[in-house]
């Protein structure tokens, strides 16, 4: 029987087959193939106990791709979320993010959630740090079912990963796309004005036959430390305007003299933060050093 992995917690994994899940484990021959099932992986399952649900992972079925951060396969786009307030937007972090989907070829909406609560003038100011940035980008109020309609047209008929860190309204908009998944929502602390984690693990979660959201942990932090340094402008889509005027054809825009791109930030053309952001990732991985010891 064919089915798909919608969730794994301690070496079982739920696979769904139609109209209903299975409780499976996976054959041992898997370890030592060095394989190991995913959320979203497509299996082929021998049913142990109809009664009881229970069966077996016989097959990993091919996959289109696979997510190392967040866990996960066969995904089609990401949409990651953060609050416009309550708590705030963390660029660096969201910033890291658009960079690790971009590596692995998922292309990624932005939604800045909780539009409801700020000025048109701050909506306007987000708009700007990121319009150039290669992303769609999104306010939505989940709380007034805002920008919710535009959310379920950009994924049907896909695998979506939802990400961003706790509070910002992931399990409130979960619960809107799929009435059914009944998602816990957390409080805001109101000393940290962070977020309490209610997603603690990646499960997959039907909209509808064609569609599926994967709902992910919320996170605090990210670190993008698993490429050379000299890579990481090519993941600033706004740069490439810009970088045809430097000096030097190997600028990476740190501080090499007449850089057009940092001039660029300098004058607004390009997002201040963003570029802030990026000489910071560049600085932490230009001092990283690799498995030879040698700094990148």
């Amino acid at each position: 029987m064919r089915g798909k992995i919608i969730k794994g917690i301690g070496g079982f994994y739920y696979v769904s087959c139609t109209d209903k899940v299975y409780t499976c484990k996976a054959r041992g021959v898997f370890r030592s193939e060095g394989k190991k099932p995913l959320v979203g992986d497509d299996v082929e399952i021998e049913v142990i106990d109809e009664t009881a649900g229970e069966g077996s992972i016989v097959e990993l079925l091919e996959r289109r791709n696979e997510l190392i951060r967040p866990a996960a396969a066969n995904v089609d786009g990401a949409l990651v979320m953060f609050a416009v307030a309550s708590p705030s937007p963390n660029f660096g972090i969201l910033d890291r993010f658009l960079v690790m989907m971009k590596r692995q070829d998922i292309e990624t909406v932005i939604c800045f959630n909780k539009s409801d609560i700020v000025p048109n003038s701050e909506i306007l100011r987000l708009g700007e740090i990121y319009k150039k940035c290669g992303h769609k980008v999104l306010f939505t109020s989940v709380l007034e079912d805002d920008g919710v309609d535009e959310i379920r047209k950009l994924i049907k008929g896909k695998t979506t990963i939802l990400a961003g860190p706790s509070g910002v309204g992931k399990s409130s908009l979960t619960n809107l796309l799929a009435p059914g998944a009944c998602m816990e929502t957390g409080e805001l602390s109101r000393k940290v004005m962070r977020g309490k984690q209610t997603t603690r693990h990646t499960e997959l979660i039907r909209i509808d036959d064609d569609t599926f959201i994967c709902d992910t942990p919320g996170f605090t932090s990210l670190y993008v430390d698993d490429m050379p340094a000299r890579d990481l402008k090519v993941y600033f889509a706004e740069f490439e305007e810009y970088e045809c005027n430097c000096r030097f054809q190997s600028c990476m825009h740190i501080n090499e003299p007449s850089c057009a791109v940092r001039e660029a930030a300098q004058s607004g053309l390009i997002s201040m933060e963003r570029y802030e952001n990026y000489v910071r990732m560049y600085d932490e991985l230009s001092h990283k050093k690799n498995y030879t010891g040698k700094v990148r």
